[in-house]
């Protein structure tokens, strides 16, 4: 009994194509190559012959690396490498990689870099309230600011105001140099930085002067009712419950916010995070959503992504060894 071997063929649409796609002397064609051993890849001209058992997935693959080409997206080894990852989980990276948010301040659209991202994005699309969680690198904070800048611009808001808890303020401030906004500007950094990737520095520096953009401390939220705004809380899980709830209670009319955080990088020094259980807590409201992200959608140095990787075995180890322990109760 003979065994057929699965086949697909693709046609590219224009010798142009081929090229970048197979990249400088055939680099991206070696990963693919890495990434599927089981499938044998033959170029000839703008056809793309496939065989093996996963052939119909590499095909997929570069269909849809011509349509990310044919958008407009460059195609690069991190682009490659994330549309292998989405191919195997039978996503769509022409649709998840082409979903604009706005044009940056250097020209280049701002877009999600992977399905968790482009699940984050929709959430604050279409919510009140979205709390994105996830490891360091999975583009939190940054999305949420350029989804901010997107609605500022189209009028859905009037303003935007970005706050961080300022952790261990109690002393550590006390011994940096110059008045209070000096002091608290280096907890307040990462989103300045992300506003300098959405907005130039002279329109910036305009909407800061007007208070449209206004980057404060949560303890300046306090006592406020915050109307048709865009209000991004980063670091949420050096919240304690009752600056959690101070903030949740100050959305009025009209207001859209994004809470994000790491639940396993608590700072504050009793370890009580408004963040961690939050979501056993609000998740049967309506108009609120959370979105988890992880491993897979760290978009910074791949040693990043391999850093949470280890960190994650390390605790799913340790919670199975702890599940294990026998009871001490009579």
């Amino acid at each position: 009994m003979t065994t057929t071997v699965p086949t697909s063929s693709v046609v590219i649409p224009g010798v142009h194509l081929v090229a970048e796609l197979l990249g400088h002397r055939d680099q991206f064609l070696r990963i693919i190559e890495d990434a599927f051993p089981d499938v044998a890849i033959s170029v000839r001209g703008n056809e793309v012959e496939l065989s093996g058992a996963r052939a119909h997935q590499v095909g997929k693959l570069f269909e849809e690396l011509v349509l990310l080409l044919q958008r407009g997206e460059r195609i690069d080894v991190a682009v490659l490498n994330r549309s292998i990852v989405m191919v195997r989980a039978e996503q769509r990276p022409s649709e998840i990689l082409t979903s604009d948010i706005l044009k940056g301040a250097q020209g280049r659209m701002v877009r999600p870099k992977s399905a968790g991202q482009k699940r984050y994005v929709d959430a604050i699309r279409d919510h009140t309230i979205t709390f994105g969680i996830g490891p360091a690198g999975t583009g939190k904070s940054w999305l949420a600011v350029a989804m901010a800048v997107q609605a500022l611009l189209s009028h859905q808001v009037q303003r935007i105001i970005l706050t961080r808890p300022a952790v261990e303020a109690g002393e550590r401030l006390g011994f940096l140099p110059g008045d209070l906004m000096a002091k608290i500007d280096p907890y307040l950094r990462p989103l300045y930085d992300a506003l300098h990737d959405m907005v130039d520095a002279e329109s910036m520096q305009k909407l800061i002067e007007k208070q449209t953009v206004e980057v404060a401390p949560l303890a300046f939220m306090r006592g406020r009712t915050l109307n048709n705004s865009f209000i991004i809380l980063d670091e949420a899980q050096n919240t304690t419950p009752e600056q959690m709830k101070m903030f949740l209670t100050r959305i009025g009319f009209g207001s859209k916010v994004v809470v994000t955080g790491d639940v396993t990088q608590v700072d504050i020094p009793d370890g009580r995070s408004g963040l961690a259980s939050l979501e056993q807590l609000l998740g049967d409201v309506d108009g609120l959503t959370f979105v988890h992200l992880d491993g897979s959608d760290i978009v910074r140095h791949k040693i990043v992504a391999d850093i949470v990787a280890a960190y994650e075995r390390d605790s799913a180890r340790k919670s199975t060894t702890a599940s294990r322990k026998p009871s001490t109760n009579g």
